[in-house]
């Protein structure tokens, strides 16, 4: 840590930084940042930098309000630089208690507390997100898409294709890998998908690249949002994530002698999953917007099952190359980008160590379409449907005593309370369908 931390020192000192941004997110995922000079950087990694939890939603009380955001140095990055500006740099913080102890409504804190239990059973967990996103005019009252591409759509002198190919080399500048991006199947839809890698360096990771995509369009004159469904009458935004275990350089989820590759652990791990997806999906799905994603019709998941290549099915798993047979994973395509990554990966790690230590049983595969399918035929089929509301989706979280484990008591009753709130504010609301279709009648 030493060694790390003397890095972090010298770069600064050479590099001429002016600034260091501590940066840690709130209960939903909001980036906070602060900054401070290099004068008092070896201070604030040695110690933490003091600050009032109780102006952070979801954190402290008043009564107890100041944490430690103590930096975690290996997260240390320059920022891009920008003309006539001196160089900044950026270091994720964990939030502790002033003694040094965990804090609760710290979200990486909860994905560090399910990560130390995976690897207490030996595992380290993998992920691999597929960040989904539009591009929009500014000056506009309602969205404005740039371009009336469809998936895969190879444009020219395009200005969102531009865009999103600058934030790619942006990104890489930046350290963090990109395998693939492309256009999505949306107007102004893009898609920019991360390089796999553990679940806590990602969950960061997701946090650079949406701020990323999102500054780069700001200083382009456009509007990149992560909302889920910007537009009606086309898909959705989603980041679908593979994950995967692993027990040292192992892939826990390959065996080589199963019909499928999947191992036992891979087998539980996806039960769990699936038997838990109507619980956990108020945190992958954070927002009333998330369900006008998650309907029939946009090739959105919906429904409980799993299968090996049905992209109608929640969960995807990928058939390997046949050079690389121990790249088993699993695919699940319910997240959306507007999700916290740290609360999410949290809960879906959470569900598939319960389905690994409890010896879920797989389901059968879902080999047909199941937007084909009648309710009845998916009834017979024991294939739920996830919630269809954000209401829904709480009050499965609220009975869920695996969601209230895997967030502690703080995060969870606090992210209830606000997601309830959130439910009430849109109930209030007159919206334009409901003029267009019932105002003359």
């Amino acid at each position: 840590m030493e060694r790390q931390q003397d890095y972090v020192l010298r770069t600064v000192e050479e590099r001429g930084v002016r600034f260091i941004q501590i940066w840690f997110t709130d209960v939903l995922g909001i980036p906070k940042a602060f900054n401070i000079t290099p004068a008092e950087l070896e201070n604030a990694l040695e110690e933490g930098m003091t600050f009032d939890g109780s102006s952070i939603d979801g954190f402290s009380r008043v009564q107890e309000s100041d944490v430690l955001a103590r930096p975690d140095s290996k997260t240390f990055q320059i920022l891009p630089a920008k003309a006539g500006v001196s160089p900044v740099a950026r270091v994720f913080a964990d939030v502790t208690h002033l003694d040094g102890d965990p804090f609760q409504g710290c979200p990486r804190q909860v994905l560090r507390r399910q990560l130390e239990r995976a690897h207490d059973k030996g595992y380290s967990f993998y992920a691999a997100p597929e960040l989904e996103y539009f591009y929009f005019a500014t000056g506009t009252s309602l969205p404005q898409p740039l371009d009336n591409g469809s998936y895969f759509e190879l444009t020219v002198a395009d200005k969102a294709a531009s865009l999103r190919r600058s934030t790619v080399l942006t990104l890489e500048e930046m350290g963090i890998p990109v395998e693939y991006s492309q256009h999505e199947d949306a107007p102004s839809q893009h898609e920019i998908d991360l390089r796999y890698t553990d679940a806590l360096t990602m969950a960061d990771t997701v946090m650079t690249a949406r701020l990323m995509v999102k500054e780069l369009a700001q200083e382009s004159g456009v509007m990149a949002t992560f909302m889920p469904k910007p537009l009606a009458g086309v898909q959705g935004s989603g980041m679908h994530t593979h994950f995967s275990l692993f027990e040292g350089d192992v892939n826990a989820f390959h065996d080589p002698g199963d019909e499928h590759g999947l191992s036992k652990v891979a087998k539980g791990f996806i039960a769990g999953v699936l038997r838990h997806a109507r619980e956990i999906t108020a945190v992958t799905n954070q927002w009333v917007n998330s369900y006008k994603r998650l309907v029939p019709g946009y090739e959105a998941p919906i429904y409980v099952s799993w299968a090996r290549n049905n992209r109608s099915a929640l969960v995807r798993v990928p058939l390997p190359k046949r050079s690389r047979a121990d790249s088993a994973r699993f695919e699940y395509r319910a997240p959306d980008p507007a999700c916290n990554p740290y609360l999410a990966f949290a809960v879906v790690l959470a569900a598939g160590l319960k389905g690994v230590e409890e010896g879920y049983e797989l389901p059968p595969e879902a080999d047909a379409n199941l937007y084909e399918m009648t309710p009845e035929e998916r009834m017979a089929e024991d294939i739920p449907s996830l919630p269809g509301s954000l209401a829904e989706a709480l009050a499965e979280m609220e009975r869920s005593e695996l969601v209230a484990d895997a967030l502690g008591e703080h995060v969870f009753e606090w992210f209830l309370r606000n997601k309830r709130a959130e439910w009430a504010d849109y109930k209030l609301q007159v919206t334009p369908f409901e003029l267009k279709r019932y105002l003359s009648l």
